[in-house]
Parts: C-alpha cells; structure tokens; sequence
C-alpha cells in the first residue's frame, strides 16, 4: 500500500500519532496481530494486540536484490506467541507484514515490510526471529541438478505419484510413544520390514495435528512395529492420536522403478559417469561408478 496524501500531510505537521503494526500469518493459516501501541487496533480484518511484547529493529531497505535486514523480538506469553508453538515449528517460515500506522486513522498506514521468518531463538523467557524479505527466494538454487539420484520429492508435483493408492500410506492411531521420536506398532505387519524409511509421519489429530516427522527406522519384528523418527515432534503427541505414515524413497532409480513403478517420471540421471570418469585411464576391465579408482585394475599401485 502506497503512502497515502492523508497520511503524508499527517507527517508533515511534525506533531504525529504513528505507531507500528505486524501481521504474522503461519502456515496452518493461524493469524496473529501486534503493536507497539497501548491500546489494540483493527484493519484488514485482524486484531492488532497491545502488549504483547512484540517489537523490530531498524529495518533496513535497500534496492536491486539485495536482502533487507531486520529482526523481530518478542516475549513469549500463551497470549500472543507460546514457546511450545515454536519449538514445534508452527511458526517456521510464517509470512510477515508491517505496517506504519496513524493510530488515530488506521486508514493512514503504509506498509513497510513484506517477507517471512527466518531462524527463530529462543532464551530468557523471549524469542529472536529473523525477518527475510520477499528478495530471498532469489537467493535459493533455481533449476535441476545433474546428479544420479533423484531430486524430486516424493509425491510431489516433480515425482508424481499418488502416496494414497493403496500400500503406499496408512493412518493408525498411536499405540505407544517415547520422547516424541519413538512409535511402537501391533497391527503394521502388511508392510515390508523398512518400508518406511525415509518417509514421513504426520500427525492428524490431538494438540500436535499438523506436525511432521521424517523417518529415520522402520524395523518390523515378531512382536510390533517401530518407527523411529530422526527428531523429535516439537510438540506432544498421546496415546490415540491418529498418526498417516507414508512410505519412503531412498532416490534410487531402482528404488523408483520396484518400489514405486515410477521410472517414467525419475528426475534424476542414473546413466551420467561418475566424478572418477576424470581420472580415467585404458583398462581391461573395471568400472567407472563414482568409487575409488585402487582396485579396478590388478596392475595399480594408486
């Protein structure tokens, strides 16, 4: 929103009633509003709430693409931004917006930042974010790589398979968990031992629904089934929560080929030589796979 004629003229009389806003939208579509004006305000449909704590450093603007610089600090309160919300990381990656507001006129605003969180800390009862400016998508790597592997993500719009078809997904309640990263199993046996590593548990129901974990093990036994995440969930999952596990994919064309009967849409290069090709040399027989080159031939003293 562009500065309006009203609110430069309100600046121009050097007497001013401005105050600043924040809009903190997370990605399960939770809203939170602050200012550092003593009393609440309200525009765009959302309640800007006072004292809660929330404030920003200078906020540096620059053009061309370089990243503006600026943080936002906050105390934490189950009011406004509760501790246990950030350490599961429902605030992670939450778009941001400020405004620079009359708060006699909130019609008289200006918007000054648009972006997102960045690293988030937390010590002594507050939290320190990071704000990234819209211009910080442009640093991130555009493109594919030439690589073996797969760069896809699995059931992505790249890969292209449906995690819902049968075998490939199942949603059970949970029957026993430890520290968050633990889920033990009775009724999983119709799945391979390790079918699911390197896939995902998400949590559907209870205080912790929206949550994700990435599988580290999947180990089946005579007695039950275990699922070992590699961190623990950010926030409390009990007993008769339901729980969707979804198959994993180590990114092997082998792997996408058997497993998911998906080669057609591999986004990797199985085929291309390894680094070792470089260093090639005549030989009788060996192969140029990416591993060390001592061995391949009975004559090499490498």
């Amino acid at each position: 929103m562009p500065m309006t004629a009203e609110l430069k003229e309100h600046l121009s009389t050097g007497t001013t009633k401005m105050c600043r806003c924040w809009a903190v939208t997370r990605r399960d579509g939770g809203v939170f509003g602050f200012t550092d004006h003593d009393r609440d305000l309200n525009f765009e449909g959302i309640v800007f709430k006072a004292d809660t704590g929330l404030s920003a450093g200078a906020l540096e603007q620059s053009t061309g693409l370089s990243v503006d610089n600026t943080e936002a600090l906050g105390a934490l309160s189950s009011a406004s931004v509760d501790e246990g919300d950030l350490i599961a990381g429902r605030f992670d990656g939450a778009v941001v917006r400020a405004w620079f507001v009359n708060w006699a006129d909130v019609e008289q605003r200006v918007l000054e930042f648009h972006g997102t969180f960045g690293e988030i800390t937390r010590s002594g009862g507050a939290f320190r974010a990071e704000l990234r400016s819209l211009t910080e998508a442009l640093n991130q790597p555009q493109g594919r790589i030439y690589q073996p592997a797969c760069t896809a993500v699995l059931g992505g719009v790249g890969c292209g398979f449906d995690l819902d078809l049968p075998g490939y997904s199942c949603e059970i309640e949970v029957e026993k968990v430890e520290g968050g990263r633990l889920f033990m199993f009775s009724d999983l046996s119709g799945f391979d031992d390790r079918w699911f590593e390197r896939g995902k548990l998400v949590v559907l129901t209870g205080h912790a629904a929206g949550m994700t974990g990435m599988v580290k093990n999947d180990r089946l036994d005579a007695q039950q089934r275990t699922v070992e995440l590699w961190e623990s969930l950010g926030d409390t999952v009990v007993l008769g929560d339901s729980v969707r596990i979804e198959a994993g994919c180590d990114r092997r064309h082998e792997t996408c080929r058997l497993k998911f009967d998906n080669f057609l849409n591999f986004r990797g290069f199985p085929h291309i030589p390894g680094d070792d090709w470089l260093a090639a040399y005549p030989a009788s027989d060996g192969t140029m796979d990416g591993g060390s080159l001592k061995g391949n031939n009975p004559d090499d003293t490498l």
